[in-house]
């Protein structure tokens, strides 16, 4: 029997962010156990906390979807970071955690606020093709001039993000998931001044499982480093979750050329797991 944790994140209220499953201890689970527990427990993102193999780092995160393994991923980041502190974990840092994934090391920031994670380096960036755009207006349901601004803004789940005009548009998305192929697409457009939030993002990807992720910290981490200090504010909340009725709340930070992403995060099951 292993300790296991599932954590709420990007909410302080119960059942409105995303739930992780955590399982604690996870040293000797095979990635076929991994792989049929993440499958079993359906959620977008179950991780598994060990043993760090980087001499500093604090532990090492394995992040799997039920559609096979992520190098990174943010709301898993921040709930299983939190999960660790909460079974006792001490980091070497005070202020910081730092987390070996498959995408390298991630540093968490903790204090007296929500922890925060640096957003990693986008392993794919710049221009999207037009043939892709076409494909991904398809996919959205909308018409391709609807699409306003758009780069890949991949941190590790693949995402390429578009831009519509407004808030409202996001939530009116009706995709095509058939349509979909192998895209993860990121979706936000901004509220007027005294809306809930900064903007509202919606991320679709019907390959990893749920087909819309409902509060997404790499989306959330990738728009912040295409659009924070030039379309957006360089500290904003982005809202997401509305269209699952959800609650998320995404705290976006530039500090020079690091963006850093927070949220609350809050245990909401807890308990031992036999794989």
């Amino acid at each position: 029997m292993r300790r296991f944790s599932q954590v709420d994140v990007f909410s302080a209220e119960p059942l409105l962010g995303n739930p992780v499953a955590v399982v604690h201890d996870a040293d000797g689970v095979s990635d076929e156990e991994m792989a049929a527990f993440a499958r079993w427990t359906n959620l977008s993102e179950t991780t598994f906390l060990l043993r760090p193999t980087d001499p500093g780092a604090d532990y090492r995160l394995r992040i799997w979807t039920p559609g096979g393994e992520l190098p990174f991923a943010g709301h898993p980041t921040l709930g299983s970071c939190h999960a660790w502190l909460g079974a006792g974990g001490v980091p070497a840092e005070a202020d910081a955690v730092l987390q070996e994934c498959g995408a390298g090391l991630v540093t968490i920031r903790r204090g007296d606020g929500p922890l925060a994670f640096a957003a990693p380096p986008l392993m794919r960036s710049g221009p999207v093709e037009e043939g892709d755009l076409v494909r991904i207006a398809r996919a959205l349901g909308v018409a391709r001039d609807d699409l306003l601004d758009s780069a890949w803004i991949d941190n590790g789940p693949g995402w390429v993000g578009v831009r519509l005009r407004d808030a409202d548009a996001v939530l009116a998305l009706d995709p095509d998931w058939a349509a979909f192929d192998d895209l993860k697409i990121g979706v936000v457009g901004e509220y007027a001044a005294g809306g809930p939030a900064a903007v509202e993002v919606r991320a679709f990807c019907p390959g990893y499982g749920p087909a819309e992720d409902p509060v997404t910290g790499s989306l959330n981490a990738g728009i912040g480093q295409w659009l924070a200090g030039t379309t957006l504010p360089t500290s904003y909340v982005a809202s997401q979750g509305t269209a699952l009725e959800r609650r998320g709340r995404v705290h976006v930070v530039l500090e020079g050329q690091q963006v850093w992403v927070g949220g609350d995060t809050r245990t909401t099951v807890s308990g031992t797991v036999d794989l």
